[in-house]
């Protein structure tokens, strides 16, 4: 995901997104753990994501 699409984001929906992408890790951990994740680039991928929507979070909660 983009940092441009995530800046459009309002506060409520950028917590609604962290939410929903720890969830996805979680899963990809869970698949990893198990054996059964295939794309294991993914698992980073979501980190990244993560990081970025905090990062932004928190500008936009800083700012207001």
């Amino acid at each position: 995901m983009k940092a441009s699409a995530i800046r459009d984001m309002s506060v409520d929906e950028l917590g609604d997104k962290l939410l929903q992408l720890k969830k996805e890790q979680f899963n990809l951990r869970f698949q990893a753990a198990s054996g059964q994740l295939e794309k294991t680039d993914q698992v980073s991928k979501i980190k990244r994501d993560i990081a970025r929507v905090k990062t932004i979070l928190g500008e936009k909660v800083k700012a207001s």
